[in-house]
């Protein structure tokens, strides 16, 4: 009788001890979200034109003058939103890489893939005439047909995406060589750019060289609206398949065993993957590291449960890029600073103390 109530306590215990784990995780989302709301309102607040907090308050909610409301509904929100969005995805991106990869140095930025979507953009905007450069220094950038800019930074994403997925499956190929695989993948689409660019009219240069600087005031409504939708429809794919990235978290033997086709589900996920990062290069520029940065703080705090995982990486990602964009408007204002050399000033060394750190494990 005794030993029987023992076990019932044992039992009682573990599970209360899993659901403070739980709220925990789920207070860290909380968190999250209320810390994404503050650095909006931060964010919609900084910038060279003379609003006051209230004054902000008062646009959002149809109380202030014309001025104001053309600043911040025209000027200040759809770049905040992108920063939302395009944090979100390219963090949950990386997520969901590293897990697919088993690789925590997974990410668009380091597959190669970010600079496969920029070629493709730069083909587009050089080649194809999809973009021009404008005489205005607050629209310096025109991209006439962003469905052709998207679709063509897709195809050659999707082409490096399909050379790490055949490098995946040889058994001689291991993570640390699929990195380095990604590096050269980087290279060459690189040096496709610098050709692109090379043989281009100056006008054209100028538009593909400030279109590859990252920079989210470019984005009007419209674009954010394309990129929001495909943010979203991801994230809701890959919070259905959570599951399954736990399964596969823990080997491909035991996803296997779990009756979980590991091929289909890497393939999908790189492919929604490599979507999101189309669009947001399309769009945006080329911003690195976020997806890098993002999935590897959240899963040192809320573990690697993809039910929590997915989420708060998504929330850390929209806060850094929106940090990042907040910085790059106010550090020497009214000068506006490249965003996506902001970020990569930020995943630079996280991504050296992921190598120092995995090295010191080896010895």
């Amino acid at each position: 009788m005794k030993t029987r109530k023992t076990e019932i306590d044992k039992v009682t215990g573990g599970l209360e001890a899993y659901r403070t784990h739980i709220r925990r995780k789920q207070m860290t989302l909380l968190v999250s979200s209320l810390l994404v709301v503050l650095f909006i309102l931060i964010s919609v607040n900084a910038g060279a034109a003379n609003l006051n907090p209230l004054k902000v308050f008062q646009t959002l909610i149809g109380i202030s003058d014309e001025k104001a409301a053309i600043v911040i509904w025209r000027i200040r929100m759809p770049r905040v939103v992108a920063a939302v969005v395009a944090g979100a995805g390219l963090s949950v991106a990386g997520c969901v890489m590293q897990n697919n990869l088993r690789n925590p140095l997974a990410s668009p930025s380091t597959l190669g893939i970010a600079s496969a979507a920029t070629f493709g953009a730069n083909l587009a905007i050089i080649v194809f005439g999809a973009g021009a450069a404008m005489s205005t220094m607050g629209d310096a950038v025109s991209i006439n047909n962003p469905y052709i800019v998207t679709i063509s930074a897709f195809a050659c994403s999707m082409s490096a995406t399909l050379v790490i997925l055949g490098l995946a499956k040889l058994r001689s190929f291991s993570p640390e060589a699929i990195i380095l695989a990604g590096v050269a993948i980087s290279s060459i689409f690189g040096a496709g750019t610098t050709l692109i660019q090379y043989f281009a009219p100056d006008v054209k240069i100028a538009a593909a060289v400030f279109w590859t600087f990252g920079d989210l005031g470019r984005v009007s409504w419209d674009e954010v609206k394309i990129l929001s939708a495909v943010v979203i429809a991801a994230i809701i794919y890959f919070s259905f398949k959570r599951w399954d990235y736990n399964a596969l978290a823990n080997g491909e033997e035991t996803a296997k065993s779990l009756g979980v086709n590991t091929n289909r589900i890497r393939f999908w996920g790189l492919l929604v993957s490599s979507l999101i990062t189309a669009v947001s290069v399309s769009f945006l520029g080329m911003i690195g590291f976020i997806g890098l940065i993002g999935p590897q703080i959240m899963i040192r705090i809320v573990g690697a449960d993809y039910r929590f995982l997915i989420p708060s990486s998504a929330l850390l990602g929209a806060i850094l890029l929106l940090v990042a964009d907040t910085a790059a408007r106010t550090i020497i204002s009214p000068i506006v600073l490249p965003v996506g050399a902001i970020t990569s000033l930020l995943g630079g060394p996280m991504f050296l103390y992921m190598l120092l750190k995995g090295s010191r494990e080896k010895i």
